[in-house]
């Protein structure tokens, strides 16, 4: 797992936190999805690079 590869998912990981905090905060439920959807791709592209990871060795 690259370096790079690694901390694009862990920035969109803390993107899609602050995005759905925000949105319980301001009460905007569509910003709030939007936040948990994003966190959700972070999550996805990082178990796909451990796996990755896994297959190489």
């Amino acid at each position: 797992m690259s370096s790079t590869d690694k901390n694009k998912a862990k920035l969109e990981q803390a993107r899609g936190m602050a995005k759905e905090i925000a949105g319980r905060f301001s009460g905007h439920k569509r910003t709030e999805a939007d936040g948990r959807t994003e966190r959700s791709k972070g999550d996805l592209r990082e178990a796909v690079l451990k796996l990755r990871d896994a297959v190489k060795r």
